[in-house]
């Protein structure tokens, strides 16, 4: 069988996943009699946590012989709910899943398997290494990540105690990454962070966000296209802006972590905006880069929300002018002091959610009309299919996975766009 591994959650893990996929190959994994399976969870609502124990039992059902190992944020905190599960040999937290010697005791255990949780206090971790990755399996643009943790406690959030405190890569140690991928053939770098527009504050004269774009950009030619993931807007830097408005090599595409759209329902979310600073923001961006296409996580049902506030969290897809929605129904998370506020009926919670995912849908298909007759730069994913610059899946009808091709959008099916490519006529002999 070798080595097996399943991911969850954001782009953070999957990139983890490769680190941890050659860390225990290098320490014997995939050589074991029946193989292994390591399950990379994530705590960020108590469906994906399902889905993760869903997996594991999947995963023993499936390979009776394969030692399965458990790590990611939801084992890091809740490590025993994992050791309890027979399925499961080894439990692993955030910080020893990304050492090959965490990987070596796995054959050892057996009846006695006293030491079958290995999770150590993750706020302990002052530094977060680079991990350098060669490629990313299966992917046609690969994953750099420059940050970790957060010092914010939104009160929803359980992720800060599965990542531990903000700590970023040196800037030198992320630029040697970025031009090794390049170098190896991606055309497409997507840096990734817990808390990315903290980045730098841990550092020596605390770089920003934006020099370690412009320092990239500048340093690596040869990379073709750089993405950025999830961002808090109120900590956009100065030269963050300036990149977006000068950078062609920088994405048109920023997903933003706004939440919510009501300002009684931030302050109780513990965010650092308002409603109004969302939808300036995403105006200012707009008049540097016309062409930037905004994402956003939105929660519905958080606690104490009325409809009036939920209507305002529904304005703010248009207002910000919003087209990838990821919405969220609100999942209290045991240990946050979201989950201890009075909370509303989950068949209001859904409700609110289905009415967010229809407005974002809407919007979508808005984003989509617009698109059509446009000429857009396709990044091949796999074969006839692909995203443009502004991150829009597109069917193309050219191109292999990796390759960028220039092509018309002809038109969508509501879901994806349809990229022609142009035909040149061969010459005659």
């Amino acid at each position: 069988m070798g080595l097996e591994i399943v991911t969850f959650g954001c782009r953070l893990n999957t990139y983890e996943s490769e680190v941890m996929r050659r860390e225990a190959e290098s320490a014997g994994l995939a050589a074991l009699p029946g193989g292994a399976v390591i399950v990379n969870t994530c705590a960020v609502t108590a469906e994906a946590v399902r889905q993760a124990r869903q997996s594991i039992r999947k995963a023993r059902r499936d390979n009776p012989a394969a030692r399965i190992v458990v790590t990611g944020c939801a084992a890091q905190t809740d490590p025993k709910s994992f050791a309890d599960m027979e399925e499961v040999d080894l439990v692993l937290g955030n910080e020893e899943k990304l050492a090959a010697n965490s990987y070596r005791a796995l054959p050892d255990f057996g009846v006695n398997d006293t030491e079958k949780v290995r999770v150590n206090d993750i706020f302990s971790v002052r530094e977060t290494a680079s991990h350098m990755v060669d490629a990313i399996e299966g992917r046609a643009r690969a994953f750099v990540q420059v940050q970790n943790g957060c010092d914010h406690r939104c009160t929803f959030c359980i992720i800060p105690y599965g990542r531990g405190n903000s700590r970023s890569v040196p800037m030198g140690a992320a630029v040697e990454q970025v031009k090794r991928l390049a170098g190896n053939g991606y055309a497409e770098i997507v840096l990734s962070g817990v808390d990315m527009t903290s980045y730098g504050a841990d550092l020596p004269g605390a770089p920003r966000l934006g020099r370690l774009v412009k320092t990239l950009l500048r340093q690596v030619p040869e990379m073709k296209r750089l993405r950025l993931s999830s961002i808090d807007s109120v900590e956009a830097d100065d030269d963050l802006l300036d990149a977006i408005a000068t950078e062609t090599r920088l994405m048109p595409h920023l997903h933003l972590s706004l939440q919510a759209g009501d300002d009684m329902i931030l302050k109780r979310m513990k965010r650092r905006h308002l409603r109004d600073q969302s939808i300036r923001f995403c105006e200012d961006v707009r008049r540097l880069r016309p062409d930037m296409v905004f994402g956003a996580d939105l929660i519905a049902g958080f606690p104490t929300e009325t409809g009036a506030m939920f209507e305002n969290s529904l304005r703010l897809v248009q207002e910000c002018g919003l087209t990838h929605l990821h919405v969220f129904p609100f999942s209290p998370r045991e240990g946050t002091p979201a989950a201890r506020m009075p909370q509303l009926p989950r068949a209001v919670v859904k409700e609110r959610a289905a009415r967010l995912r229809a407005a974002g849908e809407a919007a979508y298909r808005r984003h989509l009309d617009a698109m059509t007759g446009t000429r857009q730069s396709v990044l091949v994913e796999r074969e006839g299919l692909g995203r443009t610059e502004g991150f829009t899946l597109a069917a193309i009808d050219a191109g292999q996975p990796g390759e960028i091709i220039p092509a018309r959008i002809a038109g969508h099916d509501g879901q994806r766009l349809t990229a022609v490519t142009d035909t040149v006529p061969a010459q005659a002999a």
